[in-house]
């Protein structure tokens, strides 16, 4: 049998019936048409914004102010780029104590980066913390070295948010607050007792 366009039918419930609301009591869509009551939302193209917050400030115009996140336990590095080696070039070599009391840094408390900003055409011999890829070629097509120092500033590590961290995994496992657990002053005083055993 042929198949012709009067065969041609949707796919069961891809086309589902429209509901009729607001067709008397008896339609279970009458009256209101499912939009409750009087108010903001019951009328005609009614609705609140994407956002909104009854009116007070919405939090994307209170962010400009509250943006971004501030890392406290980012180490600050001490910045040298090769132009300013070049100015320190003969002096013998570089490393952060001859920076620091030739005024390129502001101490010795920082880790010092060497950057590959600038030209350098003496031959330096560099001792830093950090060099990057295109001061370390600068510094070698020179004729000059590098030498990469450890880092022992307090930024080496990460830092915990409180001192108290290690207390406090031995409070909990000591049962501090549990029932039947010793009380605050208990658990410290045997720690350390066995700390100073």
């Amino acid at each position: 049998m042929a198949l012709t366009l009067d065969d041609l039918k949707p796919a069961p419930g891809s086309r589902p019936s429209k509901n009729s609301v607001g067709r008397g009591p008896g339609s279970g869509k009458g009256k209101t048409a499912g939009r409750g009551q009087k108010g903001q939302k019951a009328r005609t193209h009614a609705g609140v914004g994407r956002g909104f917050e009854g009116g007070q400030l919405p939090i994307q115009k209170r962010m400009p102010y509250k943006r971004g996140f501030t890392n406290i336990f980012k180490p600050d590095w001490e910045v040298v780029n090769v132009a300013r080696l070049q100015d320190l070039a003969g002096s013998g070599a570089i490393t952060p104590e001859s920076l620091h009391a030739a005024g390129v840094t502001r101490g010795l408390r920082f880790p010092v980066k060497v950057l590959g900003n600038g030209d350098l055409s003496a031959k330096v011999e560099v001792h830093a913390h950090a060099v990057s890829e295109s001061a370390k070629a600068k510094i070698e097509a020179a004729g000059g070295s590098v030498v990469i120092l450890e880092r022992h500033d307090e930024w080496s590590h990460r830092r915990p948010r409180t001192r108290r961290i290690a207390l406090n995994r031995d409070l909990k496992r000591a049962r501090v607050g549990k029932v039947g657990g010793p009380t605050r002053k208990e658990a410290e005083a045997a720690i350390k007792a066995g700390k100073g055993a």
